[in-house]
């Protein structure tokens, strides 16, 4: 692979690409083959037939690809579910929805839940934060006796324009690096950005197409047949939003740390920074929040150990599926990258004389497309365009509306080459058409809404 050039021109390759995401549609949607089977058959299709060279497809394309991606999402998910599934047996969940709902109004839930997930969406990963959330989601859809859209997309949507508009999330550190913004800059015109747009891409689109579309809460989450018949009272809302803390302030304590660190007002090399650093990272904030609330939600509350081992156990089970075919989601997009749709499709945009800051938002928005990574075409459009945003001599205020107007073409329409894409849609139970009118209308929306105020803010800063 490393020798290996591309020889097939743009319009081969958009061609190839828009055949395999008809293949995939197809397949799933009119024959009904499994969605695993489905991603793996056509990512090797795709790469045979982009010409990617044979001896290194399964290894280094396929292979690496999947277990790339299952890297980053296996374990946060598995842990993700451990700690959902104590929440919930343990009453907790339904505890805290009843506080939300008695705090905000029954017809005022889903915007607290979306308000709670845009502030918990600041420090912490979008994967982690959806699978942190979901249990309080569908526990307050269960005690409004209403279906999930509304509050699920309220909830993921704040996740979404959080993870992608602001700092300390890796894409707009990335493109501030790439066009020289100020970070700082970034994060002060991306917050108002990023809660104006979820308003109506998350919160509002989510009223409306509850309407629309009836999606059942998901019973993966909820807890079976205990081993002891002994009533117990259930966890309070503050138990649970003490244990939910617990990983937003490890990851947060993180990010400031790396904050520090870039200011050299600490070294990185001090022990205690990488102790505190390791401690939270993602996967080790969720370890000790579920280690916490085993004992919390279970030892303390007279839950016997054979019992709580079987609760954690049983949260593994049904998100299987989920990770698996995540994997095979970040297996396409990776065949996408390595076969260069993207960049040839990204290159044509760069030199089609359009203004800069348009630019910058189509190129992104073709490589989302073309390759279903909200970070890598954020990161990738970003880097082809420095040149150009270099060039035009903006200030700090016009390159921080330039990365997020970036930012915005990065996550327009998650569809079926997007692992975040299979995430969503299985941990709501949807299947693939409603995923598409529902979750992909939303960061379609996002990357509408996101790019009017970016180019606003620009024109008047």
């Amino acid at each position: 692979m490393d020798n290996w050039t591309q020889s097939l021109g743009a319009g081969s390759l958009l061609a190839i690409a828009a055949g395999a995401i008809l293949l995939i549609l197809v397949m799933i949607i009119r024959f009904r083959v499994h969605a695993l089977l489905t991603l793996v058959l056509v990512s090797l299709l795709t790469a045979i037939v982009a010409g990617l060279p044979l001896e290194a497809i399964v290894d280094q394309v396929l292979i690496k690809n999947f277990g790339g991606t299952l890297g980053s999402v296996a374990i946060l998910v598995g842990l993700g579910a451990m700690l959902g599934r104590l929440v919930e047996t343990s009453g907790g969940a339904q505890s805290l929805a009843d506080a939300l709902v008695r705090l905000f109004g029954e017809k005022r839930a889903a915007f607290a839940l979306g308000v709670a997930s845009l502030i918990f969406g600041f420090p912490i990963f979008f994967d982690a934060g959806l699978v942190v959330m979901l249990p309080i989601v569908f526990a307050t859809a269960r005690r409004m006796n209403e279906p999930v859209l509304p509050y699920g997309l309220a909830s993921i949507g704040a996740f979404s324009v959080m993870h992608v508009f602001l700092p300390p999330h890796p894409g707009p550190i990335a493109a501030g690096e790439y066009y020289g913004a100020n970070i700082g800059h970034v994060l002060l015109l991306g917050l108002p950005i990023a809660v104006i747009t979820w308003y109506f891409s998350g919160y509002l689109l989510g009223q409306f197409l509850g309407r629309h579309f009836h999606v059942p809460v998901p019973d993966f989450l909820s807890g079976g047949k205990r081993d002891t018949d002994t009533p117990r009272a259930p966890a309070s809302a503050g138990t649970v939003i003490g244990i939910m803390l617990i990983p937003m302030v490890l990851i947060f304590l993180n990010t400031g740390l790396m904050t520090l660190i870039s200011q050299k007002v600490v070294s990185a090399d001090a022990t205690w920074v990488k102790l505190l650093r390791m401690l939270g990272a993602t996967p080790i904030a969720l370890l000790i929040s579920v280690l916490v609330a085993l004992f919390v939600l279970g030892r303390k509350r007279g839950e016997h150990a054979s019992a709580l081992e079987k609760t954690v156990d049983g949260a593994l089970g049904p998100v299987c599926s989920v990770i698996l075919i995540t994997g095979a989601g970040g297996m396409f997009g990776g065949v996408l990258r390595a076969s260069g749709i993207g960049k040839a499709l990204a290159d044509g945009m760069a030199h089609m004389g359009i203004s800069v800051i348009a630019g910058c938002f189509l190129v992104a928005l073709v490589l989302r497309v073309a390759q279903g990574s909200a970070t890598v075409a954020l990161t990738t459009a970003a880097a082809l365009m420095a040149p150009a945003v270099a060039s035009a001599g903006y200030n700090d205020w016009q390159l921080a509306a330039i990365v997020l107007a970036t930012a915005s073409g990065s996550v327009f329409a998650s569809h079926v080459n997007d692992s975040g894409f299979w995430l969503v849609g299985r941990l709501l139970d949807m299947d693939v058409p409603t995923t598409l009118k529902t979750w992909t209308v939303n960061q379609a929306l996002i990357a509408v809404i996101g790019f009017a105020l970016s180019a606003l803010a620009f024109s008047l800063l």
